[in-house]
């Protein structure tokens, strides 16, 4: 226990570098801090890829990029060091680790923050350089366990949480008053993304049932061309582009992964592909979702034991489809 009384910082370093989905999982917490503690500067340490999800947010007075790449190599650790060393700069009394990993928990140290908020599962060694350790449930979803740090911070939590995202820049490839469902097929989990052969199932499963546009969007390689009511964009949206395209979208289908987290957060309907990760912990928080996992769709449970691993087959494409194409006539009720 932390001998360090309650006391509203002035500057409060928050650091959640990555990836995607956890950036998005921690946003309601920086508004719940805002919220408490509307003096309180805060700046969030961030990968400057995910940084446009921040574009605007009334909680953040400042971002701060941790430039990942930089650190590489034999000499990473040395740069990584000397960057650390400047985060004392920015003149935080106190900090909050959401990465809760060895070089965060050396962000935290090297910021001098007199006060270091972390959760009790930190790896690699990072509990070593906090003041006050949360405790968290290993079976909590990740915004459950993130939230969990605001009563030890004296910060009260939300009645619901609040996810502040930017609109976006247009997607001009995507037409704005047309329904369209969007399909995420790839993940760099391993077993997690969909095969060709999937991809073609939900397709033409789709088209069979709805006339309404599909959006493939990702990072991935399908070699299927524009056709009608289909519209590959693999590898050709940045980040703000796909922040409108999920928001405007009628339904999104997604592997577990950044994008799906993203859809989520935005309200959008969705059915979450889930082959191996837990979704009470990963899955997509919110009232709207559906998942998939052992051969079964199933609207979201955060407190549902998972079902045994299973591959996604062309079988479950069809089914996914089905659900995707009824949605864009009436939305299903998960």
């Amino acid at each position: 226990m932390s001998k360090i009384s309650h006391q509203r910082p002035e500057n409060l370093l928050f650091i959640k570098p990555g990836s995607m989905g956890d950036v998005i999982h921690a946003l309601p917490v920086a508004s719940a801090i805002h919220r408490a503690w509307p003096e309180t500067r805060i700046t969030w340490i961030i990968d400057p890829r995910w940084e446009p999800l921040l574009k605007g947010h009334p909680a953040l007075a400042a971002t701060h990029p941790f430039p990942r790449s930089d650190f590489r190599g034999p000499l990473g650790m040395i740069r990584f060091l000397a960057w650390c060393r400047r985060l004392r700069d920015l003149r935080a009394d106190a900090a909050l680790d959401l990465q809760c990993l060895l070089r965060s928990g050396l962000m935290a140290h090297f910021s001098k923050a007199r006060r270091v908020w972390g959760l009790s599962d930190a790896r690699e060694g990072a509990g070593f350089f906090y003041t006050d350790r949360v405790s968290v449930l290993k079976e909590e979803h990740s915004v459950q366990r993130y939230l969990r740090a605001l009563p030890a911070m004296g910060v009260p939590l939300p009645e619901k949480p609040e996810w502040i995202l930017p609109t976006g820049k247009t997607c001009g490839a995507v037409p704005e008053n047309q329904p369209f469902v969007v399909i995420h097929p790839f993940s760099r989990g391993a077993g997690k993304s969909l095969d060709n052969e999937c991809l073609d199932a939900f397709l033409a499963t789709f088209r069979t049932h709805s006339d309404a546009l599909c959006v493939l969007v990702g990072a991935g390689d399908y070699s299927r061309e524009n056709t009608a009511g289909f519209l590959n964009i693999l590898n050709r949206t940045t980040l703000a582009e796909l922040t409108d395209i999920l928001r405007r979208a009628n339904f999104v289908v997604s592997v577990d992964s950044g994008p799906m987290h993203l859809a989520a957060a935005l309200g959008t309907p969705l059915l979450s592909i889930h082959t191996w990760s837990d979704p009470r912990r990963v899955g997509p928080f919110s009232e709207k979702a559906w998942i998939w996992q052992g051969g079964e769709i199933r609207s979201q449970n955060l407190t549902a034991a998972p079902l045994p691993e299973k591959p996604f087959t062309p079988n479950d494409a069809i089914e996914a489809a089905k659900l995707a194409a009824s949605a864009v006539c009436e939305p299903p009720q998960a």
